[in-house]
């Protein structure tokens, strides 16, 4: 069983470095094909399950590059930044000199966004690890692609995941940079799981 995690498409403001989290912004004419060529990666292929972000940029991902039928989890929304929403980190590092997210974390936001810890982001990524592992509990071991998962969500919180797969602190995403309209696959080697391709373009 080898899960496949998309990366959405390009938006305004993944491209100008602004934290997106839970503002709900469209795809580019970029992000478009980005989505588009990563039907390349889903080809014709049966999964035993498929998660999408409910967000649009994620969606329109999931729908441009053929996906099919899907379920959207909303364990699956981007990091919420709080405060720091919509906001670069050289604008953040101008009053907090030397800020990082993946060790400094965000300030907190209003009443419906109020800003998440990274181990809070941990912790909807084991969610959805616990979802995985219950819809396919063991390995096929025929090939042909029916016991793969497929999800499709965004960049900090897939960098979270795959830390969690490997049994990492949710804070160790930091050292897997992800691109937009990219791909990944997580799998297992001997029973242990492991990271089979990264920040893969098409």
């Amino acid at each position: 069983m080898n899960v496949i995690l998309l990366r959405h498409g390009e938006t305004e403001w993944s491209r100008a470095g602004r934290h997106t989290g839970r503002t709900d912004v469209p795809l580019t004419a970029r992000g478009e094909e980005q989505a588009r060529a990563l039907a390349r990666v889903v080809g014709d292929r049966a999964f035993a399950l498929v998660l999408v972000s409910p967000a649009q940029r994620a969606r329109r991902t999931a729908e441009l590059a053929g996906v099919g039928r899907y379920e959207v989890d909303p364990d699956l929304w981007e990091w919420d930044y709080g405060g720091y929403e919509g906001v670069t980190t050289p604008e953040i590092r101008e009053s907090r000199p030397g800020w990082y997210l993946w060790r400094d974390g965000v300030v907190p936001g209003d009443d419906a966004h109020p800003g998440e810890s990274v181990d809070r982001v941990g912790e909807r990524a084991d969610k959805v690890i616990a979802r995985i592992r219950a819809a396919v509990p063991a390995h096929d071991g025929n090939g042909d692609g029916n016991g793969d998962v497929l999800i499709v969500a965004h960049g900090h919180f897939l960098r979270v995941l795959a830390a969690r797969w490997l049994g990492l602190p949710a804070a160790d995403g930091r050292f897997f940079r992800l691109d937009t309209g990219t791909f990944s696959t997580l799998g297992h080697e001997h029973g242990e799981p492991v990271l089979l391709t990264w920040n893969a373009p098409v």
